[in-house]
């Protein structure tokens, strides 16, 4: 069973309007949404925005269903002035920007587990990889593997996102994929995220996100259905 846990919810429509035989479970006020798409078992739910809800999803995703992977959608902020409105981005890692022990002498972004202080939590390649060959086949836009820098914060100034990319050698920046991420890893399920951009780097406004994320969410649906086709 492959998992799509989505930060938006015009996404979980567009996945489970191409299921067939679907279920759906509610738990702590998420919906899940179990189906079949091309023949394969997928789950996906509405996560809700901030890291909180990411994680709270994920994990109860594993904890029902037991995905052979999960992916996390949606759309985010560039962190380049190559990635322009519309582009994928596909995460080979991913970091919470906004952990910040500094101030005790932890590096920025580090996360400090019972076993283990951990600062970037990999993608898994395998999965990533189908990911890219099934952004392939949306057209019109231009494809991009890297990091991405997660927190609770929606971040529309250049100069944070400039600090970010620096900090952090991120390619974009949004408010779920992180603690997805964190959540698979400590779980030993693998995952992947995959972002379009739906606000520029150099000039972006609020505006631009609410104008452009329908356009940032149906590239993402598309490449989704590549995707499960594929795997």
């Amino acid at each position: 069973m492959l998992g799509f846990i989505c930060a938006l919810g015009i996404e979980v429509e567009g996945i489970v309007n191409m299921m067939t035989e679907k279920e759906e479970t509610t738990v702590a006020k998420i919906t899940y949404v179990k189906g079949l798409i091309d023949g394969k078992e997928v789950v996906c739910c509405e996560c809700g925005m901030g890291k909180v809800n990411a994680a709270m999803s994920t994990q109860i995703m594993i904890d029902l269903y037991h995905p052979e992977a999960i992916i996390n959608s949606g759309i985010a902020g560039s962190l380049s002035g190559d990635i322009k409105i519309g582009d994928l981005v596909i995460s080979d890692d991913c970091v919470q920007h906004d952990m910040d022990g500094t101030e005790m002498g932890e590096p920025l972004g580090q996360v400090q587990f019972n076993d283990e202080l951990r600062t970037y939590f990999p993608a898994d390649k395998a999965v990533a990889d189908k990911l890219h060959e099934a952004c392939k086949t949306v057209e019109g836009v231009s494809l991009f593997r890297g990091r991405i820098a997660s927190g609770d914060v929606f971040i529309v100034s250049h100069d944070r996102r400039q600090k970010l990319a620096e900090t952090f050698g991120a390619l974009a920046c949004e408010m779920e994929g992180a603690a997805v991420g964190t959540v698979c890893y400590r779980n030993g399920v693998p995952f992947a995220i995959l972002r379009s951009i739906s606000d520029d780097f150099n000039s972006n406004e609020y505006m631009d996100y609410m104008k452009f994320r329908v356009i940032a969410a149906e590239r993402s649906i598309k490449a989704i259905a590549a995707f499960i086709k594929a795997f």
